[in-house]
């Protein structure tokens, strides 16, 4: 009998994926401690000599790493230590929000070299798709401009903008972006750039910004809780980003809460748009971010109320996470301005009794991320960068890409 069921089974390895591998586990070690010495490299990745100094010679030809001047420790002979290029790699990043979209530009370490943004006109992606193209045309010869050799070191475009992906959305749901999740984005973004593309939800995003720069660099479990115009939950789980089946891991938001005897979304209570609606202003006009930061200053009423009430479905979603996925640490990041995210930072405290309630904790449960609009574009950006060139379960793989 012919049996045309589809065969399950993991991909398996050779020898180029296990090279693969020990040059993305050199380079991140390199990224995580700073210069390192050969010697140092092969403590630290359990690699023979050998190989480690076969795959710096690699790196070094391939103008990823470079050798520093020569250092001498006690009697031995001196040792000379390598660090990353700046310059061995660079990337893209695109934001797309409800009414706006913003492009940068950074190098293999996460310098920002350039960056811009525009409003996103009415009438979603049938006139906001030119806008966004010109705006990743301007900052890609902007950084042209900078490096020379940057063309031919891109290694992709990171694209960005709320989930959740693949659900049926019905009528105008702003907190959905419904015309924009049945556009095709990624072949249009590929078309227009020729560049490869990849789609991430926000709040994944603002994680991998966290990881490659921030809080959560150095740390193999830790969950970003983002803050924008909704709210989500970034993964980093194993020491790497968790997206889950269809790229909607995370969406916290979505979860619903009782209150008053009907269902609630929790973005929908506790998120940047829950605040602009309580404060009757509205989420388009380019100087919120300013706005909201001056009024937290000034100490506002109407601030103090929602925060009061946020903080309660906060807490809870901080509960939540740790009793799921057990982090090192819980971050709160995002587009919120930072006068905004240090108040909700305070007034979470104490937090609710949970898993990670431990005495010799090291690491706080719950910390400052970034607070800064530019954070989401800035991990598009970091995530072809991750991809080339971070250690990963699919990088070993045949079939990785």
């Amino acid at each position: 009998m012919n049996d045309t069921r589809p065969i399950r089974a993991k991909s398996g390895t050779n020898h180029e994926g296990t090279s693969a591998h020990n040059r993305r586990v050199m380079m991140d070690a390199l990224r995580m401690n700073g210069p390192l010495s050969r010697a140092d490299l092969a403590r630290a990745t359990k690699l023979t000599k050998q190989t480690v100094s076969n795959i710096i010679d690699e790196l070094e030809q391939d103008g990823l790493v470079t050798a520093q001047e020569a250092i001498r420790k006690g009697r031995g002979q001196p040792s000379t230590p390598f660090r990353l290029v700046p310059e061995g790699a660079f990337a893209i990043g695109l934001q797309i929000d409800r009414h706006v979209s913003r492009a940068i530009a950074v190098d293999l370490v996460g310098n920002v070299l350039t960056r811009a943004e525009a409003n996103l006109p009415p009438g979603g992606p049938s006139r906001g798709a030119a806008v966004i193209l010109k705006l990743i045309d301007k900052v890609r010869r902007e950084l042209a401009g900078l490096v020379a050799q940057s063309e031919g070191r891109l290694v992709g475009l990171g694209a960005a903008m709320p989930g959740p992906f693949g659900v049926e959305v019905t009528g105008d749901d702003p907190w959905m972006m419904a015309a924009w999740q049945k556009f095709p984005l990624l072949e249009t973004l590929a078309t227009g750039t020729g560049l490869g593309v990849r789609l991430q939800n926000d709040a994944a995003a603002c994680a991998t910004a966290e990881r490659m720069v921030g809080a959560a660099h150095g740390l193999d479990h830790a969950v970003c809780l983002y803050l924008g115009y909704g709210i989500g939950a970034g993964l980093i789980l194993g020491g790497e980003l968790y997206s889950g089946a269809h790229g909607n891991a995370g969406e916290i938001g979505m979860a619903l809460l009782s209150a008053s005897g009907s269902p609630t979304p929790l973005e929908h209570r506790a998120s940047l748009a829950s605040l602009y609606q309580h404060l009757a202003i509205d989420p388009a006009d380019p100087g919120v971010y300013a706005m909201v930061n001056e009024l937290t200053l000034n100490n506002d009423a109407r601030i103090n109320s929602w925060i009061e009430e946020a903080v309660m479905d906060l807490r809870w979603s901080v509960h939540l996470i740790e009793s799921i996925f057990d982090p090192q640490t819980v971050i709160l990041c995002g587009g919120a301005p930072e006068a905004l995210a240090r108040r909700l930072v305070e007034a979470m405290h104490p937090l609710s009794p949970s898993i990670a309630d431990r005495r010799h904790r090291v690491i706080p449960r719950f910390q400052l991320g970034m607070t800064d609009p530019w954070a989401v574009a800035l991990g598009a950006a970091a995530d072809p960068i991750s991809r080339a060139f971070d250690p990963s379960f699919a990088a070993i793989l045949k079939d990785s890409p």
